[in-house]
């Protein structure tokens, strides 16, 4: 057996380093070392590990990886395993791809493993090995009877942290999908260090990538986040898996959303959103309505914004609250919105229709807990801040859709069809859209009054006016 030696990691980044450093030369982190054992693979400590079935029938013979023209490659759509969850579906671009690693993160208690074993207990034409690190297996028989449709004959459950016994059980059961929960509570016997650091989470994804990608089966992986919000471990972890989704929300209240920060097979703007419920997590098919509060009547400071996440489009509440400035500095406070954008926003306001913000504090909201960084929403934040500054209401059945510039000018959006298309089916009656969309507006939806403006001062007009 190889002799063991001892590196040191960064838990921030997991840079190496052969002695102690104080501050990391790779991401600039002031005492992130830590000591770790790291024990060399010999040919004794790889029992256990994944061994692929790389040998020809009758023979001994090890297939060869072979550079191959790029002419000569045949380009295929990938196939892909649906699940029986559409939002997961749209966030991953159209269903599981074989052979791929998702790693999804989120909060403790905001539903990750709810959501993953939801996602086995669906898919009943497939054999899934559900891998816990974190509960026993009464409590995931408790979990499974919550859910509706808790029985699935080919889900199996192995509570086990160790990889070389896991690849042991998928030997015996040859699933077709893999889930880890969690990737942290994985230890590897080829590395001594403990469960959880830099070492070991990146043997063991790589142990499981390795898997993954020699027998086309798709590996799921549970990740915990730091106080930050970012996944823990080295950051090469995120590097190694094929999709990063993050899974967001206020566990003391009922909606949740899954969104994207890596996609190799699809886009990273996608979002799926969710409803906690005492039976599991119910898909949210229409998330404009419970964006959209529910008030009896007009009250000031709101408008409605068309934006796109991804190919969806959402009506968001923006909602704003202007009051005189209590001290000499005006805060600027926002959430869910770039804070920087509502500054330009409201010198544009000042500049060019001749409002005086300069002495009012103004707090910007997005409601339903969204960040958004589409310019569409432009109009409607202005709207909400003039709206809240004079104490007028803007209609209940009006809603916005304009990027506004620097000289006080709505510029055109993009995909406005779909926006249309969304705006017209929540009942609303009249939308503002920039007038350099095109010519005839109107006709594309009857149902909808299309008033193109050009510049921002005509907007207020209308809504105030």
């Amino acid at each position: 057996m190889a002799k063991a030696r001892t590196v040191f990691f960064c838990q921030s980044c997991g840079a190496q380093s052969a002695k102690w450093i104080g501050r990391c030369p790779a991401c600039g982190e002031w005492n992130t070392y830590v000591e770790e054992v790291v024990q060399k693979e010999t040919v004794a400590t790889t029992t256990g590990q994944w061994k692929p079935a790389n040998t020809v029938p009758g023979g001994s013979a090890t297939r060869t990886a072979k550079s191959v023209p790029l002419g000569d490659i045949i380009a295929e759509d990938e196939p892909r395993i649906l699940t029986p969850d559409g939002e997961l579906n749209r966030v991953l671009g159209g269903g599981l791809v074989p052979g791929s690693i998702v790693l999804i993160g989120g909060e403790p208690g905001i539903g990750k493993s709810t959501l993953m074993l939801q996602i086995a207990l669906g898919l009943r034409q497939l054999r899934v090995l559900y891998v816990s690190g974190e509960e026993s297996e009464a409590q995931i028989k408790m979990r499974a009877e919550r859910l509706a449709d808790g029985q699935h004959p080919g889900c199996y459950i192995l509570t086990e942290t160790n990889t070389q016994n896991i690849f042991r059980q998928i030997d015996q059961v040859k699933p077709n999908l893999v889930v880890i929960d969690s990737i942290q509570t994985m230890h590897s016997t080829l590395v001594e260090s403990g469960a959880g650091s830099v070492s070991q989470v990146r043997e063991c994804t790589a142990e499981l990538l390795k898997y993954a990608k020699e027998t086309s089966v798709p590996v799921l992986l549970i990740g915990h986040i730091t106080k930050d919000g970012s996944i823990a471990g080295p950051k090469i972890l995120e590097h190694m898996v094929d999709t990063v989704l993050q899974f967001e929300g206020d566990r003391h209240l009922s909606y949740r959303i899954l969104r994207t920060t890596k996609n190799r097979f699809g886009s990273t703007s996608e979002l799926g959103i969710y409803e906690m419920q005492g039976d599991g997590l119910r898909q949210v098919s229409n998330p404009s309505e419970i964006l959209l509060s529910q008030r009896g009547e007009s009250l000031s400071g709101m408008a409605i914004g068309a934006t796109l996440e991804g190919n969806r489009p959402l009506l968001v509440e923006v909602q704003a609250l202007v009051t005189p400035a209590t001290y000499g500095t005006p805060q600027r406070s926002s959430t869910g919105f770039d804070a920087k954008r509502l500054q330009m926003l409201l010198a544009v306001l000042e500049k060019r229709s001749g409002l005086r913000l300069g002495q009012h504090d103004v707090f910007l909201n997005i409601a339903g807990g969204l960040r958004l960084d589409d310019p569409a929403l432009d109009a409607a934040v202005c709207a909400a801040v003039v709206s809240s500054l004079h104490d007028v209401p803007i209609a209940g059945d009006i809603c916005l859709a304009a990027e506004v510039g620097l000289s006080g000018e709505i510029r055109a959006v993009s995909r406005l069809d779909q926006r249309l298309a969304e705006a017209e089916k929540l009942g609303f009656r009249e939308m503002y859209v920039s007038q350099f969309n095109g010519k005839n507006l109107g006709a594309l939806r009857p149902g909808l009054r299309v008033r193109p403006v050009g510049r921002l001062d005509e907007v207020l007009d209308g809504l105030f006016g």
